[in-house]
């Protein structure tokens, strides 16, 4: 292993953690808001569906991203009408969710698409070169606009969380719901709009896949990434600036296992994709233990 494999491999980490961050952070206000949004893994399917399918329409990949928040949006409405309005179990409502957003989006797109032998493709984002005439962080820091943004986004959630009257009602009504109801928060109100912007992020991630990196939408591209993001918020504590750093450690392995695949290791390949999941969970043993979350998680709220 040479140091032009190390720098790519970081290159790799910011790269595969994408999509991490955007979901993370898109559960991070679900849950703060006493929601456990069980929805994320259809809701980044749906994302990343319809910002292919309104790219490869129009020939704008920005006006893809635009849909699929509001795709991600729309699911963290239906999350909201069963977890918040109605009072369904989260846990069903959530899973719920994900069954229909997910076989929603593979319904059309065998309507829009067909049965085809090829599979339709479109030109995906270009990687961005701001250092491109340093050595060493020219290579690191070649990455799409969306990797910028989902970085950027961690401390704007800080602020809008801890920094906002929003965040306050949020952080308010995921710990007890009756005592901000008392305090005159609308509770219904702020768990739906914090269900939206916590889906328009989820979509985005799953957006990032199809139009970000691959420029197709396959029925396997999230792979589990949101049941990761989900594990990742345990690891971070439910605190944004530590968001970051369990993205990039998932990415971090799931590069390092696709290249250890390349170096003729005598493993079964199936080891390898496993490899980035075993971490996870040994992380998540570990930093279980003293996580601390939000009090009203789990809890339905019906006002008296």
């Amino acid at each position: 292993m040479d140091f032009n494999f190390f720098i790519g491999l970081i290159a790799a980490t910011f790269r595969v953690a994408t999509p991490l961050i955007y979901g993370t952070l898109g559960e991070l206000f679900c849950e703060r808001a006493g929601i456990l949004n069980l929805g994320i893994e259809g809701t980044m399917f749906i994302g990343s569906f319809v910002g292919f399918a309104v790219a490869d329409a129009t020939g704008s990949l920005w006006l893809g991203v635009l849909a699929a928040v509001v795709s991600g949006m729309l699911g963290g409405l239906i999350m909201s009408l069963f977890a918040v309005r109605l009072g369904v179990n989260q846990h069903v409502s959530g899973l719920g969710t994900t069954l229909l957003l997910t076989g929603l989006s593979l319904f059309l797109f065998r309507v829009v698409y067909g049965i085809q032998r090829i599979q339709p493709a479109i030109k995906p984002f270009q990687a961005l070169s701001p250092f491109d005439d340093l050595p060493v962080l020219g290579p690191i820091f070649q990455q799409y606009a969306l990797t910028y943004i989902a970085i950027l986004l961690i401390p704007l959630a800080w602020w809008v969380l801890y920094r906002t009257n929003f965040g306050l009602s949020i952080r308010s009504v995921g710990e007890n719901p009756e005592a901000a109801d008392a305090a005159g928060i609308n509770v219904y109100r702020v768990r739906t709009i914090a269900l939206m912007i916590g889906g328009g992020l989820m979509a985005v991630g799953g957006a990032f896949l199809s139009i970000g990196q691959l420029g197709s939408f396959t029925f396997g591209i999230i792979s589990g990434r949101g049941w990761v993001c989900i594990a990742l918020i345990i690891f971070a504590n439910w605190l944004p600036s530590r968001v970051l750093w369990g993205a990039l450690l998932f990415g971090l392995i799931e590069a390092l296992q696709l290249r250890l695949q390349t170096t003729g290791l005598k493993l079964p390949y199936e080891a390898f994709l496993a490899l980035p999941y075993i971490v996870t969970i040994i992380a998540l043993a570990i930093a279980g233990r003293n996580a601390t979350g939000p009090a009203a998680v789990l809890k339905p709220y019906k006002r008296e």
